[in-house]
Formats: structure tokens, sequence, C-alpha cells
């Protein structure tokens, strides 16, 4: 792909980890593709960072979750949205590039266009799932979406937004066969026996809320199969202290925290019990059977509710089109009920033989060499641009 050889200026914003994970992967793909002088700026994580990114501010001022909790946080985020406007208008990037976070990307990606800033956004909002009227902010914000799903891009077309389906990048990360044993030797577990990850989540308020039952219920599992292990990943430090009242409160657990590497920790084990996010689809990645669950204040539960379009919410029921997994939610997510349908995903031989066909082909669907196709949309949409000076 030819482009002019001087450097360019690429403006991004990811919010959340699973967020820094698209970045960075399509950051990897850009310095390829474009100039190798060119500039990648805006707001990120430490993926981003450790490709070159230069973070004005962290992705965790946005990493807020759902409709209620993100009303204290709201003038801040706003005050750092307007900013960020403001810098981008004063010296306009050739593109910008809005990772996930709709909520403050879509408004940003709208006044960006208008002043004729061509704008990019990475990953297609579910609007196959809940919250369909967001196509006609679409309309309005985004020149080109980056689809992760195959399904998206005939829906955007069909609403006269220019789309590339580009595979997601945990499916190229994601060995079709996972190491078990070395997963399990390079975390210290046995290496027979059963193990169950549990991931209760990447944010303070997804421990508070779900932590204590995703416990309870592993102190049921433990009573009734002592010789069951459990591997629980701490996303940060901080969230490692967090959990650390939780440990002390069960000392009866035969649990192994680790420092992050949330992929190890499901590689290693037999079964998952996670909370629903793109975990999940990492999870499915891995051929893992799992449990998928989530716990929020019941006012955005019922928001969520009413907005739903799909009766699944986890990522691998929805790319299947029905629930391959079970997912317990809200008020049915009790401890005794985790337990038992994490005990059935453990045992059941025949259950684990058709989510591994189910998921295997899942996965050949997703891999697609991301970074590669993401970052030549990019640098079509750029040359289609008159050039910046």
């Amino acid at each position: 792909m030819t482009l002019q050889s001087k450097a360019l200026r690429i403006a991004m914003v990811a919010g959340e980890p699973s967020g820094d994970l698209l970045a960075a992967s399509l950051l990897g793909g850009l310095t390829r593709v474009l100039p190798p002088a060119s500039r990648y700026y805006g707001i990120g994580g430490p993926r981003m960072a450790a490709q070159g990114f230069e973070a004005h501010w962290p992705m965790d001022k946005l990493a807020v979750r759902g409709y209620v909790e993100a009303l204290r946080h709201i003038p801040e985020i706003l005050r750092i949205r307007n900013e960020l406007k403001h810098q981008l208008l004063a010296e306009p990037p050739h593109v910008f590039i809005g990772v996930d976070a709709p909520d403050f990307n879509f408004g940003l990606e709208r006044a960006l266009r208008g002043a004729g800033i061509p704008t990019i956004h990475f990953v297609c909002p579910s609007i196959w799932a809940w919250r369909g009227g967001r196509i006609k902010t679409i309309v309005k914000a985004v020149d080109h979406m980056l689809c992760v799903f195959p399904f998206e891009t005939a829906l955007l077309e069909k609403a006269g937004v220019s789309a590339s389906y580009v595979g997601h990048p945990l499916a190229d990360e994601i060995p079709l066969e996972p190491d078990v044993a070395g997963a399990r030797a390079a975390l210290g577990l046995p290496a027979s026996g059963p193990i169950v990850a549990v991931l209760p989540g990447s944010r303070r308020s997804e421990i508070g809320l779900i932590g204590p039952t995703f416990f309870a219920a592993m102190a049921i599992m433990q009573r009734r199969e002592p010789g069951l292990r459990f591997v629980m990943p701490a996303a940060t430090p901080a969230l490692r202290e967090l959990l650390q009242p939780l440990v002390a409160a069960h000392p009866e657990l035969a649990l192994t925290l680790t420092d992050g590497d949330a992929q190890r920790a499901m590689t290693a084990a037999d079964a998952v019990l996670v909370k629903s996010g793109t975990v999940t689809l990492e999870a499915a990645l891995l051929k893992k059977p799992m449990v998928i669950s989530y716990k929020v204040p019941w006012l955005t539960g019922q928001i969520m509710r009413r907005q739903g379009y799909l009766p699944y919410v986890g990522l691998p029921n929805i790319l299947a089109e029905r629930f391959v997994v079970p997912e317990l939610l809200q008020h049915f997510a009790t401890p005794e009920a985790l337990a038992d349908a994490t005990l059935v995903q453990l045992h059941d031989d025949a259950n684990r033989r058709t989510l591994t066909e189910v998921f295997t082909q899942m996965h050949l669907t997703l891999r697609r060499n991301t970074a590669e196709r993401a970052a030549e949309a990019v640098a079509r949409v750029i040359e289609a641009r008159k050039p910046r000076p």
C-alpha cells in the first residue's frame, strides 16, 4: 500500500482492558504499514504504551461500568473528552480511531468528523444484541467501522456505513490447541487433578458485586470435591488487594491467586467460572467449558434487560446463536446455582467434546490476521483523504 512518506499523526482512544488489547494489536499492524516516524497518541493503556503509544490520559479514567455507576464520573469524563476534542481540533490528526468505549468515542468522533477529520471505530457496538438505535449515531460519527465478528458488516453497510471484517486479535494470539501442561507448570499447579479457573472481573465494581458470590460458590464446590483446585487471576495489584479479604475469609479453599496472567490461568483449567465480557470469548478460544455470570445494580440491570434483543449475553452463545454454555445472571447467580453448573461443566465429557468442536470452528472463523487487516483498512481511509500538512 502506497502512503506518503512523511510521518502521520494517529489519534486513538481506548477505554478499558479489552480495548487496550484491541488497540495494541492494531498498533502493531500500523507500525508496519505506516511511515516509521508516525506518532500515535490519545487515551490508552499499558499494552498500547508498550507499542510506543503516548497516553495523554490513562484509560482507567474511562473504565466505569454501568449506567448508574457512571453518573458520579460524568463530569470528569466530559471534561477529558472536551479537552481532547479541543487538542485534536487545534492540531488535526490524519485519522482518529476510537477503540470500543462508544459512549465516550461516538460524541468525539462526530465532532471530529464534522471538522473533516477521518474517523474510524474499532469494534462495532452490539447493535445486533441491544441498543439498535445506535446505528443512527454511528452513521453520523463514523467514516469506517472495523468489525471483529463476520455478521456485522452487512448490518452496517445496509445502513450506509463503510465497514471491514478484520477478525479478532485473540483468535490470532491463542493457539488452536492450548498447552494445558505448560500452563500448569508455569503457574506451579499440579500436572493432574481437576482445576477450575475463576474470573470475577477486572474492575473494582465487578469484584464488589460478584466476588463474594463467586467465593461462596467455590466454597461449596470445595466441600463437595475436596481434591478440586482453583486458580484466580488478579488483573492488577489493586484488585489483588481487594481480593485478599475474600481469600482470607475462605482459608479452606485450595486457591492459587496469580498476578494477572488470566489467559494462562484459563489454559491450565478444566472449566471456568467467569463474569460476562470479552474474557468469555478468550475462554471459548481456549476450548474451555464455562459458566458465565454477572451481577450489576438493580436499576442498571433493568435498563439493560429492556434494551436487549437476544436471549443471551455471553459472546460464545451470541456467536454460536444458541446456548452452548450456561448463563446465570443477577438474582439467578446464587452460590449454589453457580457451583452446580460449574461442576456439571467440569465433569460432562460429552459436553466437553461438543464444545471443543463448536469453539474450534469459532476460532477458525475469527482468525484473520487482525493486525494486518485492520492496519490496511486504516491506511486505505487515510489514502482516500486529502493529505494533511
